[in-house]
């Protein structure tokens, strides 16, 4: 299989839903256990029915997205080390499944069993990382933190013989935490000698085309490395709850200048979205801002869902 055509089979980026509530620093706990269905509630035990309110309790969990809760499904992040600035620390962590146990079975996605992000909660820090297990289950990997202050760290995995899952925690780094503001809206972003323009908007409701486009110097950039293999990750968290974009790659037989995503916003308001690219042998991340506007109306249709 030739390269274009690998790159073009793989699903892109990390796959997270996200909505929930705005509240900065907050983390959604296990979902409560479900009521038994009783003659009370209108339900019939043991029919195989499910009461309204049951129903109601699994759209909830259904609805919850990715990235917002701590544990789901029986699994559980659990951060280990705690965080230090200014230099290179083994951050550790496990993931402690429904045996309560660390899981140690993983299902590669993206050439990796797991991508592990850290993000500032002013939005200014972003890191995508992928750390290495010890037979325990025990993850580790070299995190450098720039500053003092509150984090969210997101572990995107497949337990094998599970579900997708994006399981996200609250970290804090001590010190005198100074939060800076969200960057301005920019179509352009500069990460050295790169330059990335962004086409296309976030509409709030449904499924909304971003091409962007990587020059150098002026020049376009069309011999983009494949990394994780792709030649290009998209990341996109929502400013306040830092919950995470749901992201589609659209296939390419090019290596640029353009990288296309297909990217679905809940709700108005700002997003900050990180492209991850290689080129010259080196992984460079570009950020923006954006603002999810007013629908235009339009109703998703099945063309809407590219790889639902």
């Amino acid at each position: 299989m030739n390269t274009a055509a690998k790159l073009g089979s793989y699903a892109l980026g990390l796959a997270v839903l996200f909505g929930g509530a705005l509240g900065v620093g907050k983390v959604a706990g296990p979902t409560p256990p479900q009521p038994a269905a009783t003659a009370d509630s209108g339900g019939h035990a043991g029919d195989g029915h499910a009461t309204e309110q049951e129903q109601g309790q699994k759209q909830a969990v259904s609805d919850t997205p990715g990235g917002l809760q701590v544990s789901q499904n029986g699994y559980t992040l659990n951060p280990i080390t705690p965080l230090t600035t200014g230099k290179p620390t083994d951050f550790e962590f496990t993931v402690i499944g429904p045996d309560e146990q660390p899981v140690t079975a993983y299902q590669v996605e993206h050439d990796k069993k797991l991508h592990f992000i850290v993000a500032s909660r002013d939005l200014t820090s972003f890191q995508h990382l992928h750390p290495e297990m010890a037979p325990d289950g025990t993850w580790s990997v070299k995190l450098t933190l720039p500053k003092a202050g509150a984090y969210r760290a997101f572990a995107d995995f497949v337990p094998t013989g599970g579900e997708k899952l994006t399981l996200g925690a609250d970290l804090q780094a001590a010190g005198d935490y100074q939060p800076e503001p969200l960057p301005h809206v920019s179509r352009t972003a500069e990460v050295g000698d790169y330059t990335v323009g962004l086409e296309g908007d976030l509409v709030p409701g449904r499924s909304s085309k971003l091409t962007l486009t990587v020059s150098k110097d002026g020049k376009p950039v069309d011999d983009l490395e494949p990394y994780l293999g792709a030649y290009g990750h998209l990341v996109a968290l929502r400013a306040g709850d830092l919950a995470y974009l749901h992201v589609h790659p659209e296939e390419s037989k090019t290596a640029g200048p353009g990288i296309t995503f297909y990217a679905e916003a809940p709700s108005r308001g700002d997003y900050r979205l990180f492209l991850d690219f290689k080129h010259g042998g080196e992984v460079r991340t570009a950020s923006f801002t954006a603002t999810a506007t007013k629908s235009d109306g339009h109703a998703p249709s099945d063309t809407d869902d590219h790889g639902h």
